[in-house]
């Protein structure tokens, strides 16, 4: 299934690009990754347009995936998981470390959740669940998507073929980098709070 949508994504160039992007936000397609990574290979001065196509289009696909999470509540979101794990525990944990992350703060959750390898369509049904503000949400996964696409897309066209096999580590790298300046923000932050109690 995947191999046939893969091909007929790519049989549609830039509209293919946009259409994977899309519905790999609510529903179990081949990331979008794969044929950004071709097509900025291809060809390297189209690289930051073909980033900002999928931008647009996973925050779009990514509001659909709120829409189901919001109408289609714990229900839509155990179908999403499900079809990862059949593990009906797993699916109840997955839900409650994502719950947890939101009430913990939920602008670096879904941020962290747009930007990782994680499969974006777990944040966007969780948040649809958990009734995060949809304007936030919009906002912030073009911030949390863009980051990620325009990442990969200046890598590629600045260290070209060898660098591709790199890139899931470059990724986890910046991702780690992001998570320790946001803890080291939080508690500076959470420090001054206490001080001035």
């Amino acid at each position: 299934m995947f191999s046939g949508a893969e091909s007929y994504f790519n049989s549609l160039g830039t509209a293919g690009l946009f259409l994977n992007s899309f519905i790999e936000s609510f529903f179990i397609v081949p990331p979008p990754d794969f044929m950004l990574i071709a097509m900025d290979l291809a060809r390297p001065e189209r690289a930051l347009f073909y980033a900002t196509v999928c931008t647009l289009a996973s925050a779009l696909g990514g509001m659909v995936g709120w829409l189901i999470g919001r109408f289609g509540g714990r229900p839509a979101f155990n179908w999403c998981v499900g079809m990862f794990s059949k593990n009906k525990e797993k699916v109840h944990a997955q839900f409650e470390k994502i719950e947890r992350l939101y009430n913990e703060n939920g602008v670096m959750a879904l941020f962290l959740g747009s930007f990782t390898p994680v499969p974006y369509k777990l944040f966007t049904i969780g948040s649809g669940v958990l009734k995060m503000n949809p304007l936030h949400f919009f906002i912030i996964s073009i911030f949390g998507r863009g980051a990620r696409f325009f990442l990969v897309s200046l890598v590629l066209m600045f260290f070209g073929e060898q660098v591709k096999e790199h890139l899931t580590a470059v990724i986890l790298a910046v991702t780690a980098v992001i998570i320790i300046f946001f803890v080291v923000l939080y508690k500076k932050r959470h420090s001054i709070t206490k001080s001035r109690k």
